[in-house]
This record gives structure tokens, C-alpha cells and sequence, in this order.
């Protein structure tokens, strides 16, 4: 999961790509870039980090141009602490690209060795994002006539990006001195919009992961880009699309309603928060038909993303609702950071208790998902040790049993505290009274029942039915390998014995 934005406007862009990052800034919380474009030039300034960090106003002035792109990290392929793979990338050859992506391929390898043997260009990184740009460089060489680009070319370009790439991908590409280009996978995994404003000269465009960066900075919503879609948009403003994919279908991913937007975001017609009011509605009825025993004193959600669904549930059960927990915000995501010892000291720093809400109560904790189960078992115990009665715990999402293939870093499969466990050892192993997870088939309704028009999602890390039918079980076994909690901590060593020795380097 990452952040992209694309631009073009009547007058520069720079602040318009720093303030969309910020908005952004929950997708990406490792890295950001910038890069900007005017009269064929391009200005770049990246680095690791979050966006406040990264940027200076010495660097904000240097990115001049009407046309930009911007891209906010968070590590999925690839080395999780190298400055090198912050995005956007660059190539020159045959012409000037640069390309932030959002998302996973799934033959980057492959891909990677037909770059070297038959395209004949070099990879320097161990990004997958840096691969889809030599291949969309290449299928340009191709296309394009005498080295003279037109829409059509680039649309074939496109085509033949689609028909060589596998996995997880929205991307936004700015081609020097052309224009803006952005697409999206032909299954539409990855979200993508596109807004327009009326500019000083006409109109201007803007396409991001999320619609709530359109919002902000005062672009109306005209669609999301559909799964396999190209967009342009010319220097001059110039508008173009086509369809570059054979038979797209829709399936966004589900985690992006479950906890990765925004709630104020809405994807492919669905509002994210209004999902998330009915998972607790149907959250609460399962707890009326299967759990009815229970004796629930109060409704506490742990923050941020599983509010919504907590004050619902709250509400359809007629139980008082509760903020039990404050939040840090200036502590990272926790289910990916390397090594377990690391990640449960940081649960203590991301949630303070709030005592007199547990005190002799049995309370009901109320989270969006459960990954490794690190965070809901230290919370059980802040609960217990503010002196509730009982701690129920409910997710608003299924037991997540799988790792996601398309854009998501979860843990390895044996990290997972739902794989090989049934909820009962589930709930033993968080140290809970009891249990209740979201049934699949009520998530997807629940979803579905704000846009009927979306029929199919990408439920991969819930049901373990990857919907691109290339994964096989050598590929999970190669995520097995590079995801577990020793592997990463090993790159995180060699990534931090490698600063050092810059540091010491550069003094």
C-alpha cells in the first residue's frame, strides 16, 4: 500500500503534490517523493521518511513546473529501509519517465530477468515498482514511431504493460515534455481517481490513490479509473482515455474498506465509512444470534480505523459506547515492524487506557482486524489491568489466514495468529473471555449493500483465493522466506549497519 498523486495545472504544482501527500500520509509513512516537470525538465527530491521530514522550503522551491507526481512508501517488495527505492523512479531511455506505483506485482522476477536477457535494460534496485517502469519504457520504445509520441502510442504502451504485468498495480507516470499518464491494473485491485478544477487558464486534473486528497485541495470527484484504464492529460491540458486491458473486471481490495483508507474516502463508488457502519451492524447481529450470552457493559473501539463500526454495534445492541484508549499518533503501523520484541514495546507507546471506563466492567473491545495478534493480546491486558470484570474482543473483518500478494506486507503465513487456529485458541492466545470475528460472506455484504454495483473483491488474506490465478505455492513459500520475523530483522540489521557506515562515510 502506498500514496500516488498526478497533476497538471495552470501554475505550479509543488505545493498542490506536498499538501496531497499529507493527506495521504497514512498509505506511506516511510518514504515520499516529488518530482516535477516543466519544458521537459524534471525536478526530484525524495528521500526516507515522513512527508514533513522529507521535504525543506529549499527543496519546494527547486520543484518547479505546472505537471508532478508524488508518491508516499510504505514497504511492500523489496528493501523496507533503502533510500534508493523511494519513489517516483527515473529512466531516460527512449524518453524521459518517471513512475510511482501503488501496489505489488507478482512476476517482478520474471519480468526482471526479460528486462536483462531480451529488452536489454538494467534494474538497479529491488523494487518492483522500478521493473513496471523499464517495462513501461520498453512497450514506449516500441510503440512510438520515430521517437515521436502520441496518445495512441502510449496507449499501446499501456496495452502492452497489461499484457506483460502481473499482481497489483495504480500507477501515475509524468513522460518529459508530453504530459501526465496514469493507470490502473486490469482486476482494479488498487484504487485510483481522477478530479478535475477549473484553473486560471482551464481546466486542471488531478488523479490519486484517494479521493479524500480531491477534496482537500479542492478538486471535484469526476470517477474512478477503471480497472485497465489509461488516462493522459497533455501538457496543454488536453484530456484522454482508453481502455488497455482485455476483459478488466472489477475487485477492489477488501482491507481497503477493513482499515487502510481513509473513512472519509470513497472507492469505486463505495464510501469507506459508511461500510464501516455496517460492519457493526452486522457484527452486532451475529453477536445477537450466536452470542447472546454475553454480558456487555460497554462498547470500546480501539482507534482509530474501528470506530465507526463500534459506536453501530454499540447502537443495534443497545450497549453504551466508550473511548477507552488514547492514541498516539506519532508511533508507526505496527504489523510491520521487524522483530516481535520491537512491536510489542511500540503497542504500549501507540495506547494509554483510560481506567474509569474498565473498572468492574465487562467490556467489549472492538478492533478492525486481527494480524499477529501482538496488539490485541497486549490491549487485553491494559483492559484487565485497569480492572475490567471480562474483556470480550470482536474484529470487525474475518480471521486474516493468508498473506496478501498485491500491495500489503503482511507477516508470513506462520506469523499470522488465525492460521491453524480455531477462534476459541484464537481468543486463549489474546488472553480474551471470548471471541467474535466478522463472517466473509456478512463482510462482503456489508460492503456491497453501499454500491450493489460492485460485485466481486479481492479477499486474498481472509479466504486465501488470489483473484490474478498466478500464485502458486512456490511464490507463498518465497513470501514465507522474506517475510518472517528473522529475515526481516536480519535486513533491518545489515539496512542499519549500512547507514552507519554512510554516516561515518559522509563525516
Amino acid at each position: 500500500m502506498c500514496g500516488i498523486l498526478g497533476v497538471v495545472a495552470s501554475g505550479p504544482v509543488n505545493q498542490v503534490l506536498y499538501d496531497g501527500l499529507l493527506v495521504l500520509q497514512h498509505r506511506g509513512q516511510d518514504a515520499a517523493g516529488i518530482v516535477t516537470a516543466e519544458q521537459g525538465t524534471f525536478h526530484m527530491h525524495k528521500g526516507n521518511g515522513l512527508v514533513r521530514d522529507v521535504f525543506r522550503t529549499r527543496d519546494m522551491r527547486n520543484l518547479q513546473g505546472t505537471l508532478g507526481i508524488a508518491h508516499c512508501r510504505y514497504p511492500t517488495a523489496g528493501s523496507a529501509m533503502s533510500a534508493a527505492e523511494s519513489q517516483p523512479f527515473y529512466v531516460n531511455s527512449p524518453f524521459g519517465i518517471v513512475l510511482g506505483h501503488n501496489g505489488n506485482l507478482t512476476n517482478s522476477e520474471q519480468l526482471k530477468r526479460e528486462l536483462y536477457d531480451a529488452d536489454l535494460r538494467h534494474v538497479n534496485t529491488n523494487s518492483d515498482s522500478e521493473v513496471l517502469l523499464n517495462v513501461l519504457a520498453h512497450e514506449l520504445q516500441l510503440s512510438a514511431r520515430g521517437f515521436k509520441l502520441d496518445p495512441e502510442a502510449v496507449f499501446t504502451a499501456v496495452a502492452g504493460v497489461h499484457r506483460r504485468a502481473r499482481g497489483a498495480y495504480a500507477v501515475v507516470a509524468a513522460i518529459a515534455g508530453f504530459g501526465l499518464l496514469a493507470f490502473r491494473d486490469p482486476y482494479g485491485i488498487r484504487p485510483l481517481v481522477v478530479g478535475q478544477a477549473e484553473g486560471e487558464y482551464g481546466p486542471e486534473y488531478l488523479v490519486a490513490s484517494e479521493s479524500v486528497a480531491l477534496d482537500t485541495l479542492g478538486f471535484k470527484l469526476v470517477r474512478d479509473v477503471a480497472p485497465g484504464e489509461a488516462i493522459l492529460v497533455d501538457f496543454e491540458g488536453k484530456f484522454h482515455s482508453r481502455q488497455c486491458a482485455v476483459n478488466p473486471t472489477l475487485n477492489p481490495c477488501i482491507f481497503e474498506y477493513v482499515y487502510l483508507a481513509r473513512p472519509d474516502s470513497v472507492i469505486d463508488g463505495i464510501s469507506v465509512y459508511e461500510t464501516r457502519l455496517r460492519m457493526g451492524e452486522s457484527l452486532a447481529e451475529k453477536i445477537r444470534m450466536s452470542h447472546r450470552d454475553l454480558d456487555i457493559d460497554v462498547v470500546i473501539p480501539i482507534p482509530d480505523s474501528s470506530r465507526p463500526a463500534a459506536m453501530e454495534l454499540a447502537n443495534r445492541l443497545g450497549v453504551s459506547y466508550r473511548e477507552g484508549f488514547i492514541k498516539n499518533r506519532y508511533i508507526g503501523r505496527t504489523f510491520i515492524m521487524p522483530g516481535q520484541s520491537v512491536r510489542k514495546k511500540s503497542v504500549r507507546q501507540k495506547l494509554n487506557a483510560i481506567g474509569m471506563e474498565f473498572r468492574g466492567k465487562n467490556v467489549l473491545l472492538v478492533d478492525d482486524s486481527i494480524v499477529r495478534g501482538t496488539t490485541s493480546r497486549e490491549i487485553v491486558s491494559m483492559a484487565r489491568e485497569s480492572g475490567a470484570a471480562k474483556v470480550f474482543f470482536a474484529s470487525a473483518s474475518p480471521p486474516v489466514r493468508y498473506p496478501n500478494v498485491y500491495g500489503i506486507d503482511m507477516p508470513s503465513p506462520k506469523e499470522l495468529i488465525a492460521n491453524g487456529r480455531t477462534d476459541d485458541e484464537i481468543a486463549r492466545e489474546i488472553g480474551a473471555d471470548r471471541l467474535i470475528y466478522q463472517d466473509l460472506d456478512a463482510l462482503v455484504g456489508a460492503i456491497r449493500s453501499v454500491n450493489p454495483k460492485v460485485t466481486r473483491f479481492e479477499t486474498s488474506c481472509f479466504s486465501g483465493e488470489y483473484i490474478t490465478g498466478d500464485i502458486t505455492p512456490e511464490y507463498l513459500a518465497g513470501i514465507e522466506r522474506d517475510r518472517n520475523d528473522d529475515s526481516l530483522t536480519r535486513r533491518g540489521a545489515t539496512a542499519s549497519t549500512q547507514l552507519d557506515l554512510n554516516l561515518v562515510e559522509a563525516g
